[in-house]
């Protein structure tokens, strides 16, 4: 008897049923489950802005204490290279002065 569905007057047996509101229960844990996913963001942005603070504050340390340009003890500026590439001789220089020497093209 237990295995019988039961017939409601009105619907057939294989009729879908009609949408059930959720309870004050399901409502109110979801609400929770919501207000613990929020936090945990929050908490996991903070989290990532407060390392991305710490490291861009140490790296400012170690930009001060270790400069990457020392000035020279004779007071002299050293000159970088413009372009290394050019200077090599592996790309073209962007004047004409600088680099490698190209040859006058034929006309």
């Amino acid at each position: 008897m237990a295995s019988k569905p039961q017939s409601h007057p009105g619907r057939a047996v294989g009729a879908p049923q009609h949408f059930a509101p959720p309870s004050a229960r399901e409502l109110r844990s979801q609400a929770v489950h919501r207000l613990q996913t929020g936090l945990f963001g929050l908490c996991a942005v903070l989290l990532i802005v407060g390392l991305a603070n710490i490291i861009m504050d140490r790296a400012r340390l170690v930009e001060v204490e270790y400069p990457s340009d020392p000035p020279s003890a004779a007071g002299e500026v050293i000159d970088q290279p413009a372009d290394p590439l050019a200077d090599i001789g592996v790309a073209p220089a962007a004047d004409s002065s600088a680099g490698v020497p190209r040859a006058k093209q034929v006309q």
